[in-house]
C-alpha cells in the first residue's frame, strides 16, 4: 500500500461532487446536489444515457425530475461525463451510485458492477478524497472495497470510503433527496463524517436527523428497512387471503388495526403486493447475505414474506378467472397498469404485466395500458397488446382488471366507461376505486381481500 502524505480529506466550504453512475439513484443525486448548489459531475458508461442527461432529459420517468434537470442546466454546475478522469482530477468527493441488481444464479446482490466503478476510480486518485458508496449492498463490502480502494489508488490510504444508503421511493426521489427522512452515513473515521457533514449541510439545515455509524450499520440500514417495509406488506396480504376465506373486510381490518399507534395505517394496504426493482431483490439479497454469515435462521421469515407476495398474483389470476365464468380462453380482458407502481415507468418485477403474462398464458387476449411505462413493456413483451389510452384499452373487454394504482385510473368515469366495455365486470387489485360508484353504475366489482355482496363490496368503516 502506497504511503499518502495526509491520510484524510479536510472538509471544505464547497467541495467539488461526482456522482460514478447516473441511473436511477445516481441521476437523481447528482442533480438534486446541483441544485443545492455544488459543483456536481455526473459520470456513467452509457454514452445514450450521458447524451440525454447533458440534455436537461432524463432517461426514465420521475415526477420532478426534468424540470430540476432544466433549472439547474443554466447554472454550469452540472456536468454529465463518460470520463472517469474528469471525475477524479476535479472532485472532492464521489459517490458511487452504481446498480446492485440479483444475481442471476442466486438470490445474492451482483457486485460487477460496483466492483468494476471502484476500481477504475481508485487507479485515478492522487489525492486525498473521500469516496461514498450509496448502493445497496451486502454487509462486509464496504471494508472490502476500503482495503481495495486504498491498495489501488496511488495516494493510498488518503482515499477512504465511507457509506451513505439511499432511502428513495420511487415517485418521490426528488423530495426524498432535497428534503429526506433521515441521513445516515456509516464511517471508520470520525473526520469522514465531518465531510460528509459538510457536505448534506443544506439538507440538515432543515432539521433532517443525522445518524453517525459505523460501516457495517450502514450497509444493514437500507436492507433492513426494506425487509421490515415488505414484511408489513406481505403481513396485510396474508390477512386477505383470510378475509377472502372467512368474508371478512381486509380494508375495514387494516383501518381497525392501524390505529394502534404502535402499528400504524401506511402501507397496510392489501392488493396485489409489491414488485420493483428494489423491495424483491433487496429481501433476496439479505436471505443471501444471512446465508453466508451463518445466520440463515434470523431471515427464514422473509421467505414467507416473500411467498406471501408472489401468491396475490396467483390469486388475483385465479378471480380473474371465477369472474369470467371459469375460462379465460378467448376473452378480451384489459390492465391497467404496466409499471409496478404508479408514478413511474419501472416495470421490473411488475406484478401488473406478471398477472398479464398468467392471462396471456391461459389463452385471454390482453390488453395493457399504462400512463408512462408502455415504451419499457414494449421492450420486453410480445405476448399482450399495449395500449396508451385506457378508454380504447377497454373497448369490447370481458374483463378489466386495475393492477397499478394510477390517479388516471380512479379518476376514469364507470359510467362512461361501461358503454366501450363488453361485459362491465371490474376486479380492483389496489382496493383503490371507489367500488360502490362503479356498482352503482351497473358493474359487476371484485377486489382482493373484499367481500362481495350483490357485486359490491360491503361498506368500510370510516
Amino acid at each position: 500500500m502506497r504511503s499518502p502524505a495526509a491520510r484524510t480529506l479536510t472538509p471544505v466550504t464547497r467541495p467539488v461532487l461526482s456522482v460514478i453512475g447516473c441511473g436511477y439513484l445516481g441521476a437523481v443525486h447528482a442533480t438534486a446536489m446541483a441544485d443545492l448548489g455544488y459543483e456536481v459531475i455526473g459520470v456513467d458508461v452509457d454514452e445514450a444515457k450521458i447524451k440525454q442527461l447533458a440534455e436537461g432529459t432524463a432517461p426514465f420517468y420521475e415526477p420532478g425530475l426534468d424540470e430540476l434537470l432544466q433549472r439547474v442546466e443554466g447554472t454550469g454546475r452540472l456536468q454529465f461525463t463518460t470520463s472517469f478522469e474528469t471525475a477524479a482530477e476535479r472532485a472532492d468527493v464521489h459517490f458511487l451510485c452504481v446498480g446492485t441488481p440479483q444475481r442471476a444464479d442466486s438470490n445474492a446482490a451482483d457486485l460487477t458492477y460496483v466492483d468494476a466503478a471502484l476500481d477504475t476510480l481508485a487507479r485515478l486518485l492522487t489525492r486525498p478524497t473521500l469516496v461514498v458508496g450509496k448502493s445497496t449492498v451486502p454487509v462486509g463490502t464496504a471494508e472490502r472495497l476500503a482495503a481495495r480502494l486504498a491498495e489501488l489508488a496511488p495516494v493510498g490510504a488518503a482515499a477512504r470510503l465511507a457509506w451513505n444508503p439511499e432511502f428513495l421511493r420511487e415517485g418521490f426521489a426528488v423530495q426524498d433527496t432535497l428534503a429526506p427522512d433521515r441521513l445516515v452515513v456509516g464511517v471508520s473515521d470520525p473526520q469522514d463524517a465531518e465531510v460528509l457533514r459538510n457536505v448534506y449541510e443544506p439538507v440538515l439545515a432543515k432539521g433532517t436527523p443525522w445518524i453517525v455509524t459505523d460501516l457495517a450499520t450502514a450497509q444493514l440500514v437500507k436492507s433492513a428497512a426494506n425487509a421490515f417495509l415488505a414484511t408489513k406488506i406481505s403481513f396485510i396480504n396474508a390477512m386477505a387471503e383470510l378475509c377472502e376465506a372467512s368474508g371478512a373486510d381486509v380494508v375495514a381490518l387494516a383501518d381497525a388495526i392501524g390505529h394502534d399507534p404502535r402499528i400504524g395505517r401506511r402501507f397496510l394496504q392489501a392488493g396485489l403486493g409489491f414488485g420493483g426493482g428494489c423491495l424483491p431483490k433487496d429481501i433476496r439479497g439479505f436471505m443471501a447475505c444471512a446465508d453466508e454469515l451463518g445466520v440463515q435462521e434470523a431471515l427464514g421469515f422473509l421467505r414467507e414474506v416473500d411467498d406471501i407476495n408472489l401468491r396475490r398474483r396467483a390469486r388475483a389470476l385465479a378471480q380473474a378467472r371465477a369472474l369470467v365464468g371459469g375460462d379465460l380462453a378467448g376473452k378480451v380482458v384489459t390492465v391497467l397498469g404496466a409499471a409496478f407502481k404508479p408514478d413511474s415507468d419501472d416495470i421490473r418485477d411488475s406484478p401488473a404485466l406478471d398477472v398479464a403474462h398468467m392471462l396471456a398464458r391461459e389463452g385471454a387476449v390482453v390488453r395493457v395500458t399504462d400512463p408512462k411505462a408502455l415504451d419499457n413493456a414494449r421492450r420486453v413483451v410480445s405476448d399482450v397488446e399495449l395500449v396508451a389510452d385506457p378508454v380504447q384499452a377497454c373497448r369490447d373487454a370481458d374483463l378489466v382488471l386495475h393492477l397499478t394504482e394510477w390517479r388516471d385510473y380512479r379518476a376514469l368515469d364507470p359510467v362512461a366507461l361501461k358503454a366501450v366495455v363488453r361485459r362491465p365486470r371490474i376486479l380492483d387489485g389496489r382496493n383503490a376505486l371507489e367500488l360502490a360508484a362503479w356498482a352503482a353504475a351497473g358493474w359487476e366489482v371484485a377486489a382482493l381481500g373484499r367481500p362481495t355482496v350483490g357485486g359490491t363490496p360491503q361498506p368500510t368503516v370510516s
